[in-house]
This record gives structure tokens, C-alpha cells and sequence, in this order.
């Protein structure tokens, strides 16, 4: 199937003569086949497969309107002669003055946990159909970095509003450092920037937050695409198109991804553009988990909001940071926990012993192990929201303990036995047979 910059050539017009002479010291053409016109990808793409455009389309969206705040916005915690930090001024300032700045504000503040939320449903199609297993390791692994950069990018650009949960939860996430042994105080405070959190810390997440976490991410979201351009895109099946091939050397389940999905994508575009805006323009807060209350009144270090937590894409962890008891009086073992829970998904492509990739021809084992790791994932994230007296305390035969910990602590040991135990529960379980050729 000829490209349409190979007809452009062909018809010998003006623009296909551009395109030659581009192509003579770029290559446009040859990128454009590689990635799309002649990149054939299986045929069975279901709705799961929405997800990975859709987390491109709102990294744009975010860079594109990130850009139009930085013009209006500044980083400064001093108060200006109204008695309020001139960084909270700023977002006022853009919300009421700016024309159409709080459009721009919300579509990036929605944006934000529109992100995270697309990302976590891309993550968990890589889990029910495998996606992390050989030959797409690599893939997994970019994925996984970018999923901690964004992580980064989202906690520094909660800070810049500098109303009360941003300087209150900055407070809370950055003296975490200092419970890492030997370093932790001299951690945190390069971190920080000074002593307490104040203005060289806001202007630090500032610059890490527009420039920094944003060039790493864009570089590991090129990666990610060639890594998986190169190995092929894993499909419901679990099973590699390449297998087949015609006479021509050409996929026999496969369909170029030009024009097939890229128009199917758009209509996934669509419906998601239709509940971004609903959500937009009538709950931008999300019920106060996008935008918390307390984070629309300025930045007071001498009054602590009654209940500091972070935003929704991060209570999962947060909740697990609870629910380890300190020891010795330090949160390090919390810290420890926390930051394991998230690296251990570079390991999850070697855990993984399974017969077989995809969750269609599973069996009981692995079926259950990850229904339940999505459960106490949910209930996780819930419990991080909420203050650890959310449902009072047990009786005397668990002494004063508070419910919200001990079902927090259940659900963490359940969330590490996922994966402590996968290789065990994988390799015992009693699979289906994978089909030759992709099923629709």
C-alpha cells in the first residue's frame, strides 16, 4: 500500500517535490512509513488499546496549555501589599483577569488527573494482556519511568498554586527525605532549598516542574514509541503477529495503523474529549479530589489545614506510608514500603512465568491475584483521602487500633503479595492453549 507522501512524490507536484527535497537531508518519509503508514499492527484492537493515544493527547494538552500559564504565572512566596504570596496571586490573577485564563486553568488542572487516570487504564491493559513479556521488557520498563516522571512532574506542579494543601503537602512529602538514614537531612534540605518550605523550594519545583521533568518525559515517551514500533504492539491474544507473514513479508493478521487506527482513535478522542469537557466545565474540583478545598485559600505556615493528604493519583502510596508503623520513633520503614511499591514494577516482566500472555487464556490463579490487586489498589487510594479515623476503632480485642489501618495494612501485604508470589501462582496456573492467528 503506497503512503500518501509516496503519491505526493509520484504525482510530481509542487508539494511532493518539497517532500523529496526533505527527504534528501530528513527523513520525513521513512519515519512516516516506520511509524504509521507501513507500521502493521494486529487487527483485534479493542477499546483497551484507546488509552496509549489518549495519554498523548493530553501530554500535549498539557504542554500546550502549561505554556500559556508560565506567560502569566509567577513562582514567588513573598506576600505582596494585599497580604497574599504573589504565587497564589498569580493563579487568582489568571482565574479572574487573564481572558479565558480560567479555561486554560481548569483544561490543565483536569488535565492533570485526566492524565493519571488514563495512564493507570493503559498500565492495566499491559497487566491483563500481558504486554510487559518478552519481547517488550524494554517497553514496560520506559513505561514505567514515564509513569514515575510524571509522578515528579505532578507533585511539582502542585506546589506552584500555593494555597494550603500545596505548602502543607509539600511540607509533609519533603520531610519524608529526612527519615532516610545519613543523608535524609541533607536530602531534604537540597530539596527544599532552605530550612522550611517557602520560596526557593516553590521556585526549585518551579524550574523542575517547566523544564526539567518535562524534557526527560518527552525524551522516555520517544523511547517508549521506538521500543514498541520495534518489538510490535502486543494485542487481546497475547500472541505475536509477525508469526505470519505473506508472500510480501507483510503480517497476515496485521493492518497498517494508518489510516485503520488513527481513525479509530479519533473516535476514542472524542468521547473522551466529551467527558473532559463535562468535567471541565461543570465539576472542575472532581468532588475535591482534583482541586481540594483548602487549596483555594493562600498558604499559611502558621495554620495547618485538619486533615493533609495528597491528590487522589497518589493516596494508593500514601495509604501504604500510613500503614507501616514506625520504628523507633522513624517513618523510614513507611518511606522504604512506599518507594518499594512503586519500583517493584520494573520487576514485573521477570516475576511473570505465565504459559501464556494474555488474561483470555488465563487461568483461576492469575484471574483472582490480579482482581484482588485492584481491589485493595482501590481501596488504597480511598483510605489515602481519608483521615485514619475514617471508620472509628475496633473493639477491645484489637485494642484502640483504627479500622482505616488495619484494612490499610491487610491491603498492603495483599498489594506486595501480588507480585512476591507471582512467580509461584503464575507457573501453577492451569492455562488455555493460545490460538495461531488472532481472534476477533
Amino acid at each position: 500500500m503506497a503512503s500518501t507522501a509516496d503519491k505526493f512524490k509520484s504525482n510530481g507536484s509542487f508539494l511532493g517535490d518539497v517532500l523529496e527535497w526533505v527527504d534528501a537531508r530528513f527523513p520525513a518519509t521513512a519515519l512516516w512509513n516506520d511509524h504509521l503508514a507501513k507500521y502493521y499492527a494486529p487487527k483485534n484492537f479493542n477499546f483497551w488499546y484507546f488509552f496509549g493515544s489518549l495519554a498523548l493527547l493530553v501530554l500535549v494538552n498539557q504542554i500546550v496549555t502549561g505554556i500559556f500559564l508560565t506567560m502569566h504565572y509567577k513562582p514567588d512566596a513573598s506576600l505582596n501589599a494585599s497580604g497574599v504570596p504573589v504565587a497564589f496571586a498569580a493563579v487568582e490573577y489568571i482565574m479572574r483577569d487573564v481572558p479565558w485564563g480560567w479555561l486554560i486553568r481548569y483544561m490543565h488542572s483536569t488535565g492533570a488527573s485526566a492524565f493519571f487516570i488514563v495512564v493507570y487504564l493503559h498500565m492495566f491493559r499491559g497487566m491483563i494482556y500481558g504486554s510487559y513479556r518478552s519481547p517488550r521488557e524494554l517497553t514496560w520498563l520506559f513505561g514505567v519511568l514515564i509513569y514515575l516522571c510524571l509522578m515528579g512532574e505532578a507533585f511539582a506542579g502542585y506546589l506552584l498554586p500555593w494555597g494550603q494543601m500545596s505548602y502543607w503537602g509539600a511540607q509533609v512529602i519533603l520531610n519524608l527525605f529526612s527519615a532516610i538514614p545519613w543523608v535524609g537531612p541533607d536530602l531534604s534540605l537540597w530539596i527544599r532549598g532552605d530550612f522550611v518550605v517557602g520560596d526557593a523550594t516553590l521556585n526549585r519545583m518551579f524550574s523542575f516542574h517547566v523544564i526539567a521533568i518535562p524534557f526527560a518525559l518527552a525524551g522516555l515517551v520517544v523511547a517508549h514509541l521506538i521500543a514498541l514500533h520495534e518489538t510490535g504492539s502486543n494485542n487481546p491474544d497475547g500472541i505475536e503477529i509477525k508469526k505470519h507473514k505473506g508472500p510480501d513479508g507483510i503480517p497476515l493478521d496485521g493492518i497498517p495503523f494508518h489510516p485503520y487506527y488513527t481513525v479509530k482513535d479519533i473516535v476514542g478522542v472524542v468521547g473522551f474529549l466529551m467527558v473532559f469537557a463535562i468535567v471541565m466545565f461543570f465539576v472542575p474540583e472532581g468532588g475535591g479530589y482534583f482541586l481540594e478545598s483548602n487549596n483555594f485559600f493562600p498558604a499559611d505556615p502558621l495554620k495547618t489545614p485538619p486533615h493533609i493528604a495528597p491528590v487522589w493519583y497518589f493516596t494508593p502510596y500514601y495509604s501504604i506510608l500510613r500503614a507501616v508503623p514506625p520504628l523507633f520513633n522513624s517513618q523510614f520503614p513507611g518511606v522504604v514500603a512506599m518507594g518499594v511499591a512503586v519500583m517493584i514494577l520494573f520487576a514485573l516482566p521477570w516475576l511473570d512465568h505465565g504459559a501464556v500472555k494474555s488474561i483470555r487464556y488465563r487461568g483461576a490463579h492469575y484471574k483472582t491475584a490480579l482482581a484482588a490487586f485492584i481491589v485493595v489498589f482501590l481501596i488504597l487510594g480511598y483510605l489515602g483521602t481519608e483521615p485514619v479515623t475514617v471508620w472509628g476503632q475496633f473493639g477491645n480485642w484489637l485494642g484502640n487500633a483504627d479500622r482505616a489501618t488495619v484494612v490499610a495494612r491487610l491491603c498492603t501485604v495483599v498489594y506486595f503479595l501480588f507480585f512476591i508470589l507471582m512467580p509461584w501462582y503464575t507457573k501453577a496456573d492451569k492455562t488455555k492453549a493460545e490460538p495461531e492467528r488472532v481472534t476477533h
